[in-house]
């Protein structure tokens, strides 16, 4: 009889090829999670966009940022659970673990250039700095 030829895979190369599958998987199921994370915590960003707006139209024509705040409010909706808007115009919007996988909040402060200009700073709590823009990690 002459010798026969096997074809396939061993069995220890099968468990070769399942380790390196399940150490990727270890490393990419994390990554992939903060990554929709940061784009849930983007929806906030774009969710303060229309309120510093009118913030900034208001201090603009006032020229102070003492009542600029006055009468705006943030809207719950989408990845906004809570926020609001001071008189003097600082903006915060929060989502929570439910509805951004996260509980974080995200504040904008306005303040008045000698120019007329105002220009905004993003902050947000050391805890959610991965989550946010590099703008907002002061």
């Amino acid at each position: 009889m002459g010798k026969r030829i096997r074809k396939g895979f061993t069995l220890v190369e099968l468990m070769i090829v399942l380790a390196i599958i399940a150490i990727l998987l270890a490393i990419a199921i994390p990554v992939y999670t903060d990554f929709t994370i940061r784009t849930r915590v983007a929806e906030l960003l774009a969710a303060a966009g229309p309120l510093t707006r009118i913030v900034t139209e208001k201090a603009i024509h006032d020229g102070t940022l003492d009542a600029a705040g006055v009468g705006v409010t943030v809207t719950i909706s989408g990845k906004v659970t809570g926020g609001n808007v001071t008189d003097a115009g600082v903006i915060s919007i929060s989502g929570n673990a439910t509805s951004v996988g996260t509980a974080v909040t995200i504040v904008f402060t306005p303040s008045l250039a000698s120019d007329g200009k105002v220009l905004w700073v993003c902050s947000t709590s050391p805890a959610a700095y991965k989550f946010v823009p590099a703008e907002c990690r002061h």
